[in-house]
């Protein structure tokens, strides 16, 4: 269950943040929009936002998911693989260390973004990227080892279209994961049962569970059909400004 979280919303240079998709340059009065939908969408779901200005200075900063990793009320403040996010980090230090959750950060040489790192019910999952290293995944299973959490890895450098883990796969709780067909195979001794999202809606897989709820994004009906049929409430947002950002539905929010 999930009580709190924090978001931040865009600036208004978010257009010069880092992107690899070429769809295009976002719209920020749509993205504004988008956000604050998101954001109704988690209070909805019964949390209570910490809500941060806007951060001109950093462009991708409303992805605030990569800054830190949360488990067991605990935070652990990362160093994202990319060198102009690191900016990013201190604030939501100093955010998270006010709600007296802050017990560790990577150093260098390590590098750890958050939307690397998936826990599921009691394991933890990490994907080795172009964004997080060897040494950072050392480091964050160290301090998972003082939660009692274990860590798996998962190794996405050669898996085309995956920035992150969570790009291809979320924690949907009753004992599943929903994943791309690249991550059946790393995923196959899990012990998890996996929901295969199809290749055409691939970007689905990056979707939230939030207490009872689900929140996916907009534009893949037979990925919500499979949570429907399962059982899931669903609630579909539209993401596609932050999309055109390499961001998902994850990416946006800190949660514990």
């Amino acid at each position: 269950m999930f009580r709190s979280a924090l978001v931040r919303p865009p600036g208004h240079n978010f257009a010069d943040g880092i992107s690899a998709a070429d769809l295009g340059a976002p719209n920020l009065a749509l993205a504004l929009r988008q956000h604050a939908a998101y954001c109704t969408a988690l209070a909805d779901c019964g949390l209570e936002l910490l809500r941060l200005p806007a951060d001109d200075a950093n462009p991708d900063s409303t992805f605030v998911e990569d800054t830190a990793v949360l488990a067991r009320g605990r935070a652990l403040l990362t160093r994202p693989g990319a060198e102009s996010r690191r900016g990013e980090v201190a604030a939501i230090g100093i955010a998270l260390g006010v709600q007296g959750l802050v017990s560790g950060g990577i150093d260098a040489p390590g590098t750890l973004d958050g939307g690397d790192v998936c826990e599921c019910e009691g394991v933890v999952y990490v994907g080795l990227s172009a964004r997080t290293n060897a040494a950072g995944a050392d480091q964050l299973e160290a301090w998972l080892a003082t939660q009692g959490l274990p860590l798996r890895r998962v190794d996405i450098r050669a898996i085309p279209d995956l920035l992150h883990l969570k790009s291809g796969m979320s924690w949907l709780g009753e004992g599943r994961i929903a994943a791309v067909d690249a991550l059946l195979a790393p995923l196959a001794e899990s012990g998890f049962e996996l929901l295969v999202v199809e290749p055409g809606e691939a970007y689905g897989a990056n979707c939230v569970r939030v207490n009872d709820t689900v929140l996916v994004a907009a534009g893949h009906p037979r990925f919500e059909a499979q949570l429907a049929r399962l059982g899931y409430r669903t609630r579909t947002l539209e993401v596609s400004e932050f999309r055109k950002m390499d961001g998902g539905l994850s990416c946006l929010s800190l949660r514990w």
